[in-house]
């Protein structure tokens, strides 16, 4: 009896372990199922991400296509500048705007650098730009000192270069520290929220932009400015420029509206001032020749 209970017993044991066992391998495939699964979903996920992204492929959404076109037409500006100050004696050389421009490149030329995807391209042109306006504010300063009023506006210059300096120098090293202490402050809101943006008033970002905004409203302000003090080619490059960083100002990253809107204006003004230049150079030139042939044509028949 014992004996026979022993055996009953060692088999239900083992028919016990043969389930446990079985159960175990079914649970252990159901997993392996579910891991292929998610496996498999995010695969398809992440494929469809990849079609999406390619699908925006092209030149329209190509930050580099916009990019390189607006530092070709960059390009074309400086080298038109470049040019007529070649042409052009010391005495027509704007201290003032000379001294933006310097401004307004070095800002560019960081920006370019700093920005993704990384324009190199832009950034050569800004650097040319500087060693070029620098050049020119060599031959003004020259210029200037050989008299006396000129040397009064060399000081004058000197004084507001070292106060304008000075703030500058104090932003640049103290911005940082201020933008921390805005952007961890509890209860500021709106404001700490502006300055820890990426393309907030503690970047380059912004004030590239903003330096452009001060030539631009030049253009802007002075729209009925006579066409024979425009140069065709530099309101050529400056049309360009608007046009293709109006669209680049979008794909970049940071995504800039300062940017794109700053190049709206430009793009706005510069054409007004290049369609009057055609017009004035090519249509009225064209239109006066014929009534000029028209008016020699009736005193011919008139004296006959």
């Amino acid at each position: 009896m014992l004996k026979n209970a022993s055996v009953v017993w060692m088999r239900r044991t083992w028919s016990s372990s043969r389930r446990w066992l079985s159960e175990g391998a079914k649970d252990t495939a159901s997993s392996s199922s579910s891991s292929s699964s998610s496996s498999s979903s995010s695969s398809s996920a992440a494929a469809a991400a990849a079609e999406t992204t390619t699908t925006k492929k092209g030149l329209w959404h190509s930050a580099e296509f916009w990019g390189g076109m607006g530092a070709i037409a960059g390009w074309g500006m400086s080298g038109a500048a470049i040019y007529d100050a070649a042409l052009q004696g010391p005495e027509v050389i704007s201290l003032n705007m000379t001294s933006v421009l310097i401004v307004y490149s070095s800002l560019f030329c960081r920006w370019a650098l700093i920005v993704k995807p990384q324009n190199l391209l832009l950034a050569s042109c800004h650097g040319a730009n500087i060693v070029a306006q620098f050049n020119q504010l060599r031959r003004a300063l020259v210029h200037k000192m050989e008299t006396p009023q000129g040397k009064r506006e060399v000081d004058q210059m000197q004084s507001d270069t070292l106060q304008y300096g000075s703030v500058g120098l104090a932003a640049i090293l103290g911005g940082p520290y201020l933008r921390k202490a805005l952007s961890n402050a509890p209860n500021l809101g709106i404001v700490s929220t502006v300055a820890a943006a990426d393309a907030g008033p503690f970047t380059v970002h912004f004030w590239a932009p903003m330096s452009k905004w001060f030539i631009s409203g030049a253009s802007f302000i002075d729209l009925e400015r006579p066409t024979d003090k425009i140069s065709l080619p530099q309101y050529t490059a400056l049309t360009l420029t608007g046009f293709f960083f109006t669209r680049y100002a979008l794909l970049v990253t940071p995504v800039n509206y300062n940017l794109f809107a700053v190049n709206i204006a430009l793009f706005l003004s510069s054409a007004w001032h290049l369609g009057r230049k055609l017009k004035s150079d090519y249509m009225d030139d064209n239109n006066n020749t014929n009534n000029t042939n028209t008016n020699n044509m009736s005193d011919t028949t008139t004296s006959e």
